[in-house]
């Protein structure tokens, strides 16, 4: 399974317990462990409330994002190849 969140991370660092995020997100302690161990994502309402609740940047909380070594084209390579004539 791809990593998609480094919420597992930033909880570890900030010493923060599912619970007292589940009772603040008003979900259940299962969801948030699940969000932890990247086995569903939340919304971005709730990355936003988790956000705000550490007082950390919500991007913390989502994986880098590296696209130089991608081989997929980029929007405007996409777009130049599928123009229509």
């Amino acid at each position: 399974m791809t990593k998609i969140n480094r919420i597992k991370e930033v909880f570890k660092a900030e010493k923060v317990s599912n619970r007292v995020v589940a009772k603040y997100v008003k979900r259940s302690e299962g969801t948030v462990s699940k969000w932890k161990n990247n086995h569903r994502q939340p919304s971005v309402n709730d990355l936003n409330k988790i956000a705000e609740l550490l007082r950390v940047d919500i991007r913390s909380l989502l994986c880098e994002s590296d696209w130089t070594g991608s081989k997929a084209p980029s929007y405007s390579e996409y777009k130049a190849a599928n123009k229509k004539n």
